[in-house]
């Protein structure tokens, strides 16, 4: 490409999106900033290298617009703290997808890229990593349905002058990013808990995965599926007695898992009656017990050689 390729990020308002988003423009490449209901950050939205678009991903007809002319999608969006995920995920996830996917496909997009995760695989460790594959049933309607986009990307690129690029990031970690926002402010109040039985984590610090992203994009190298993580297993349990040392809090209750489901309930059963978000869902409890790990092979070898923060100790600096 000879011109300055130009960057689709869908969900671009959401919290990845955003950090992506700030990320490419602090860099001055030209980014195409796509949201829906939730409008954008002030300084994304006012940024001079910005277009800003308004698309519905349910609207089939409100895509081609959106992509015409993009060099390269970046996915994020879609919809996530809500109850009964069963319900609308496949609407949310996979069909949303394929609306996306359709009209990237028309418009000749150069590059889709589906940010994703290793649960997809199930349960995976250091020895038996996540590898790639696209034939298992992971018992999540997170990772069910996030599997059958990356089915749907791969098998429907071929053929095609698109290349698809499927980003299986490990659990990312750094000030701003929601998840660990959450666990710092239920940490502050004594409200932070984690079930008793260790489950294996994979990390990435934000620094490290939007370097990652970028070079998702740049590279014309790129494509398929690419496991991103950092080189040191820690438990879910480890992270989050680290993060809360560092944070200055106690450590978190350890409590029995049916206790914590039953949390999840109560908070789907508030959020359906009060039409409001739920932080907490039994399906995020289902995802949460399964150990990850990926083979970063590939992504060293195309994306990013050498990680800033290796190790969970290396990026303690970054909570």
């Amino acid at each position: 490409m000879t011109h300055s390729p130009t960057i689709l990020i869908t969900g671009a308002a959401g919290n990845l999106g955003s950090l992506l988003a700030r990320h490419l423009l602090s860099s001055g490449h030209a980014v195409r900033a796509m949201y829906h209901r939730k409008p954008l950050p002030e300084d994304i939205a006012r940024a001079p290298n910005v277009s800003v678009i308004q698309s519905d991903l349910g609207s089939p007809g409100t895509l081609p617009l959106a992509v015409e002319g993009a060099d390269a999608v970046v996915h994020f969006a879609g919809v996530l703290f809500a109850p009964r995920p069963e319900r609308f995920l496949p609407e949310t996830n996979t069909r949303w997808f394929s609306n996306l996917l359709t009209a990237a496909l028309a418009a000749r997009v150069g590059k889709v890229i589906l940010i994703s995760f290793p649960h997809v695989e199930g349960p995976t460790s250091v020895e038996h990593p996540a590898v790639g594959r696209l034939d298992r049933s992971p018992i999540s309607i997170h990772a069910r349905t996030r599997l059958q986009e990356e089915r749907l990307l791969i098998e429907r690129t071929k053929g095609t002058g698109s290349t698809p690029v499927v980003l299986r990031l490990g659990m990312v970690y750094g000030r701003g990013i929601l998840m660990v926002e959450a666990a710092r402010w239920l940490a502050q109040r004594r409200l932070l808990g984690v079930w008793s039985d260790p489950t294996w984590i994979q990390l990435i610090s934000t620094v490290d995965c939007l370097h990652a992203i970028e070079a998702a994009i740049f590279n014309p190298e790129a494509g398929g599926i690419y496991h991103v993580g950092d080189q040191q297993p820690v438990t879910l349990q480890e992270f989050l007695d680290e993060a809360c040392r560092v944070w200055g809090y106690a450590r978190p209750m350890r409590m029995p898992s049916w206790l914590i489901d039953m949390a999840a309930w109560s908070c789907e059963a508030f959020a359906l009656v009060a039409r409001t978000p739920s932080p907490l869902t039994r399906d995020f409890i289902r995802i949460g017990h399964v150990s990850y790990w990926g083979d970063t092979r590939r992504a060293r070898d195309h994306l990013i050689p050498q990680l800033q923060y290796p190790t969970l100790q290396a990026g303690l600096e970054t909570l």
